[in-house]
């Protein structure tokens, strides 16, 4: 089954370090029966872009509980994290997984493309990782602070949200990974 992971960079770096990651609660998003039924129209590709976009927001919401989190202090040249500054601040972008799980339970009292893994997801099951390009950080850290109260119903964060939702994710094939990470 085809599922969407919401992560962050630091998520992504744990991937490729250990081969293998649990999306937080086993939470991620797919192709449900409950959300073909919300869409009136539409093919599998335009539901998968649909799942997509529920796993970039939750993405959104991980990076809001990473940023609560005490955060890794800059490095002194002001480099981002790498093997040599592992200590520094990951760009804030948000980041899809694609991969292809064995199973997943769908979780429609959550949200219609919400599905449950019980298992990790392994590096030789991804697809394909998705994340933001460096002109949407901006948006995505502005987003990041105000997603809480967007989901809550406030309009000025919701219009906040929608602007990050305006910057398509990059698309990398997965042995395209290393590479990505390094170049941060």
């Amino acid at each position: 089954m085809r599922v969407y992971v919401p992560a962050t960079l630091a998520a992504l770096t744990t991937l490729q370090r250990d081969g293998e990651l649990f999306p937080l609660g086993g939470t991620v998003f797919g192709v449900t029966p409950a959300l073909r039924e919300a869409y009136t129209s539409g093919d599998d590709e335009e539901l998968a872009e649909a799942a997509m976009r529920h796993a970039a927001r939750a993405s959104l919401r991980l990076l809001a509980i990473d940023d609560d989190d005490d955060p890794a202090p800059a490095a002194a040249d002001g480099q981002t994290a790498t093997p040599e500054h592992p200590d520094a601040p990951l760009p804030v972008r948000r980041v899809v997984i694609t991969a292809d799980v064995p199973a997943a339970r769908e979780r429609p009292d959550l949200d219609d493309a919400v599905l449950k893994v019980t298992a990790p997801i392994r590096l030789g099951d991804v697809v394909a990782v998705h994340v933001d390009v460096a002109e949407a950080e901006p948006a995505v850290t502005a987003a990041a602070a105000v997603v809480d109260a967007a989901d809550l119903g406030d309009e000025d964060a919701e219009l906040t949200v929608g602007d990050a939702e305006d910057h398509d994710l990059a698309w990398y094939a997965t042995q395209e990974l290393p590479f990505l990470l390094e170049l941060l």
